[in-house]
C-alpha cells in the first residue's frame, strides 16, 4: 500500500481536493452575493470535505501487506448521510413559509460535486456546477413568464350584522378564487370573525393582489376592526 503513495499520486489527490474546493466556493459565491447565510466559505468546506472523504475511501480500498481491504462505498455513503443532517439544519419554518430548501439542496449538490472531484471525474463535477449556477442565477427570472397558484388565509374581525356578501365581493378580484368562508360570531363582544381561504392565480409577485384586497377592505364602510393576511403552504 505504501508504494502507492508516490509524489504523482499525492499531487493528483491534492488537485482533486482543490478542484472540489474551487467549484464549491464558486457556488457559494453566488449564494453569498444574494445575501444567504451559507456563503462561499461554507460551500468551499463542504465540497473540499466531500472530496477528501472520497480520496480516503479510494486509499483505504487499496490492498497492502497485513491490511484488510475496505469497501470504498461505505465512506461515500456516510457523506450523503452527513449532508442530510447538515441540510436538515438549514431548513426552517417561518410562520406559514418554509425557508432554506434551496440552501439544503445546494449542500447536497456541492457534496456530490466534491465526491465527483474526489473520484477524479472532473467532467461530471464541472458540468454539474455549471448547471447548478444556471439554476440559481437564471431560472428565478422565469417566475414572471408563467402563471402559478398561491394560497392565502385572510382573517377579518368585523362588527355583528355586517353584510357578508358585501365583504366577499370586496375580496373578489381578477386572479383571486375564494375556496371557503368560515364565520364565528361572538355575541358577548359583538364581533364576527371571518376567515377566508383564498387561491391566487398570478405571475411573479402576489403583492398586487394582497395590496388591492387590503386597500379595498380598508376603504369600505364595513367597520373593519382587524385584518390578518397569512400564507398557507402544503
Amino acid at each position: 500500500m505504501l508504494e502507492y503513495f508516490t509524489s504523482s499520486n499525492t499531487i493528483d489527490f491534492m488537485c482533486r481536493i482543490l478542484m472540489a474546493a474551487f467549484l464549491g466556493g464558486l457556488i457559494g459565491l453566488e449564494r453569498d452575493i444574494h445575501g444567504r447565510a451559507a456563503g462561499m466559505r461554507t460551500y468551499l468546506l463542504v465540497g473540499m470535505g466531500s472530496a477528501l472523504f472520497m480520496v480516503l475511501s479510494i486509499i483505504v480500498s487499496i490492498p497492502g501487506p497485513g491490511m484488510m481491504m475496505t469497501d470504498p462505498g461505505r465512506i461515500a455513503a456516510q457523506i450523503v448521510t452527513g449532508i442530510g443532517f447538515l441540510g436538515a439544519g438549514a431548513i426552517m419554518k417561518d410562520g406559514f413559509n418554509v425557508r432554506g430548501l434551496t440552501t439544503a439542496s445546494c449542500f447536497w449538490i456541492v457534496a456530490a460535486v466534491g465526491m465527483a472531484c474526489g473520484f477524479g471525474r472532473y467532467d461530471l463535477a464541472i458540468g454539474s456546477s455549471v448547471i447548478t449556477l444556471i439554476a440559481l442565477s437564471l431560472l428565478k427570472h422565469f417566475d414572471k413568464l408563467y402563471r402559478r397558484d398561491s394560497y392565502r388565509t385572510l382573517e377579518l374581525k368585523l362588527p355583528l350584522g355586517v353584510n357578508v356578501e358585501e365583504v366577499i365581493e370586496l375580496v373578489k378580484c381578477e386572479g383571486v378564487n375564494i375556496q371557503y368562508v368560515d364565520l364565528n360570531q361572538d355575541y358577548e363582544n359583538e364581533f364576527v370573525k371571518m376567515v377566508l381561504s383564498l387561491k391566487l392565480y398570478h405571475q411573479g409577485s402576489t403583492d398586487k393582489h394582497s395590496e388591492a384586497i387590503i386597500e379595498a377592505l380598508s376603504a369600505a364602510d364595513i367597520g373593519l376592526k382587524q385584518l390578518n393576511w397569512t400564507h398557507r403552504s402544503f
